[in-house]
């Protein structure tokens, strides 16, 4: 006499198949191999699964749980869990029309902020970070045309604030050269 899982005189279910069920364990059983705890435990989590998802009513649940529990081959657990998707099914996710997708912005150059920063504190070092303004704004116009990064204009207001506070270095040199030569 073979070892049955189902009690007699119960009905036919409709997730009692026949062999060549995909398994949750990967690939195709042999309805004869024994089961290990991890194959029992991978059976009692897609009918979790199924559970929750609301595949299965409790009491339909709670019998395929012990029946899982007490299956001795693989071909048994097998049938428990043929008629449940393989795991949690995914949900879709939800489509967004493009009106209200976030617009994906470039990134803004660090050199060209730098610049701008440096242009700004001109005003405050009394036209020290000048030098240092100009060289990373040229930098930072290279490589955003290069890169496509944004920030131009970050660069430019560097560049242009460098520039001025250089300037005005080189004019306030002239003039104390012209007036140390005119006092003597």
């Amino acid at each position: 006499m073979s070892y049955s899982p189902y009690p007699q005189g119960q009905p036919w279910q409709p997730w009692q198949q026949g062999p060549g069920v995909p398994q949750p364990w990967g690939g195709q059983a042999v309805p004869s191999m024994l089961a290990s705890h991890a194959d029992r435990e991978r059976a009692v989590d897609v009918l979790r699964a199924g559970y929750g998802e609301g595949r299965l009513e409790k009491p339909e649940f709670d019998r395929r749980v012990a029946r899982a529990y007490a299956a001795r081959t693989v071909g048994e657990l097998a049938l428990l869990v043929a008629d449940l998707p393989q795991g949690p099914v995914p949900h879709a996710a939800p489509v967004v029309p493009a009106v209200f997708r976030p617009v994906s912005r470039a990134r803004v150059n660090g050199k060209a902020v730098a610049s701008a920063v440096c242009g700004g504190l001109c005003l405050f070092t009394f036209g020290l970070t000048g030098i240092p303004a100009v060289i990373l704004g040229h930098m930072a116009r290279a490589e955003i045309a290069r890169t496509g990064e944004e920030g131009d204009g970050l660069a430019l207001t560097g560049l242009a604030l460098g520039w001025l506070a250089n300037g005005a270095w080189v004019v306030l040199m002239l003039l104390s050269f012209a007036l140390a030569l005119a006092s003597g």
